[in-house]
């Protein structure tokens, strides 16, 4: 399937977004929303980058609560709330428990109070204490060797490349144009002049385009210091990656989100279930590598994630071939201080202006909808005119009132509704109604997929349109040539393109996904 910039696109727009991860998806979807002529690009594929190997948490933010930070608590609660109610299925609740264990930090009467706090914020009431022996129903195996009691609260779970999918979708349905693998090479501004982008097509023919706009919107994340003009000062993005790894749920059975002290950093680690499989992660630590190559996780962190399993449950003997796949992503932390260790670092988004281009890097998953109402009210002297659409506008249109198909099952139905919304009746009739073997997924969702939602590499549709190759083994290796299959008609790619394709991918996975050769 090729995509290029298409020669309709305009010669200006109100709004250049560059970035396609879950800030720029959201300022997109902002900028639409209030009237303004937005193009966002993106020089790999949607969600390419951090956006999509995060913890998948949509969460307030306890640790913010404990450092004094209500506001942003309250913030992204507030957000949590929003979503939970507008895309239950793409973002749902998830029990979250904290043990507590003797002569540990802290203790129930002050996590207590806190979660008082939290659960004022949301307006409801959502925490519990339970004892040791009712642990073991969610979490069974799980060390109850001086384990005083537990705290229940809830916070929630979404898949996270497919939250991206779904702004953009939105961004696009109130206007917006979106292009993935268009690079924008160079940023510049003329005196007296509007600011002016050069785009690139990052395969084929390498077409390149200028397009000017009144204001650039610098959403790249991790890479945002790359087109900044000047100096911040003592301010720099520092790249933190963090890792996970995905077992089989039969291995490591956990029905809700365990929240661990690891007990070699007391850093939190959490464990929870995500797709039929239990994560493990995360990890906190620099990452040095390029920065344009696929992060991995190291030896280093599987066996640190590992021995937090081997300590909260002692009984699995898990071993290295019981995990699945891992993933890597990096945080783009703003830090100010040299010396801090990666955990001390504040999460807190941080956004530059410079006459017209408006850079933006740190931030959560949850509150990237307030973090792109910001840039844009930070840009609005260069635009003639802003009115951004009303704080409690509904940020995702509802999926259609349509009866479950018997041969679907409800959480599949459920998940489904959450992440295609209005396009759900499409996504029906696309194909068969066919569960893929060892997942949820229904072959028409990747007949749609593959159709309608740009998919360029195969990986864009095994990694982040659907998770198959995480969840499976091997990456899905085993998939590929039914895929291949059925595929063949809507993708209209060579014999020799397929090839190449497939390689491609099972290259990509075993370099990033699988174990690295030092675990």
């Amino acid at each position: 399937m090729s995509v290029r910039i298409p020669p309709t696109l305009e010669p200006h727009y109100d709004v250049i977004v560059i970035g396609g991860g879950i800030t720029g998806a959201g300022v997109a979807r902002e900028a639409a929303a209030a009237g303004l002529k937005t193009l966002l690009v993106e020089q790999r594929d949607y969600a390419w980058g951090t956006s999509s190997r995060s913890s998948k948490m949509v969460h307030g933010g306890l640790r913010y609560l404990a450092t004094g930070h209500v506001s942003l608590t309250r913030q992204a609660v507030a957000e949590r709330q929003r979503m939970l109610a507008q895309a239950p299925g793409l973002v749902d609740r998830m029990r979250y428990v904290l043990p507590h264990y003797r002569k540990e930090f802290p203790g129930p009467r002050l996590f207590g109070a806190l979660l008082w706090l939290y659960d004022r914020f949301a307006g409801e009431h959502n925490r519990q204490t339970i004892a040791p022996i009712e642990m073991l129903q969610w979490l069974p195996g799980l060390d109850t060797r001086r384990l005083r009691s537990a705290s229940v609260f809830t916070d929630a779970v979404t898949d996270d490349a497919r939250l991206v999918l779904r702004v953009l979708a939105e961004a696009r349905a109130l206007g917006a144009i979106t292009r993935n693998y268009v690079r924008a090479s160079k940023v510049v501004k003329p005196d007296d002049a509007p600011w002016t982008v050069t785009l690139e097509e990052q395969r084929g023919s390498g077409r390149a385009r200028t397009i000017t706009t009144s204001l650039v919107v610098n959403a790249t994340g991790a890479w945002a210091d790359r087109l900044w003009r000047t100096g911040h000062g003592r301010e720099h993005i520092r790249p933190l990656r963090g890792s996970h790894i995905l077992l089989p749920f039969e291995r490591l059975p956990v029905s809700v989100c365990l929240t661990l002290a690891h007990p070699r950093d007391r850093r939190p680690v959490f464990v929870f279930p995500w797709l039929g499989r239990t994560v493990v992660g995360t990890t906190d630590l620099d990452h040095t590598a390029d920065l344009d190559q696929e992060p991995r996780i190291s030896g280093e962190e599987v066996a640190y994630l590992l021995d937090v399993v081997d300590k909260a449950f002692p009984g699995t003997t898990l071993s290295l071939a019981d995990v699945v796949s891992s993933w890597a992503g990096v945080r783009p932390v703003v830090t100010r201080k040299a010396g801090r260790a990666p955990s001390a670092e504040s999460r807190e988004h941080v956004i530059w202006e410079e006459g017209g281009l408006v850079s933006v890097a740190g931030g959560k998953l949850t509150t990237f909808r307030p973090i792109a109402r910001e840039v844009l009210l930070v840009g609005a002297p260069r635009l003639k005119q802003l009115t951004l659409q009303e704080e409690d506008a509904p940020l995702f249109r509802p999926a259609p009132a349509l009866q479950r198909p018997g041969t679907v099952s409800r959480l599949t139905w459920q998940r489904m509704k959450g992440q295609y919304g209005p396009v759900l009746g499409d996504v029906l009739v696309s194909g068969a109604l066919e569960a893929i073997p060892g997942s949820d997924y229904l072959w028409c969702e990747l007949y749609w997929c593959a159709r309608h939602e740009s998919v360029v590499h195969l990986d864009d549709l095994l990694l982040r349109r659907t998770r198959l190759g995480l969840i499976l083994p091997d990456g899905a290796a085993g998939l590929l040539p039914a895929l291949r299959q059925k595929l063949a008609p809507v993708m209209n790619w060579s014999q020799q393109r397929w090839e190449a394709e497939i390689e491609r991918y099972l290259v990509l996975w075993r370099d990033a996904y699988a174990l690295p050769a030092d675990a």
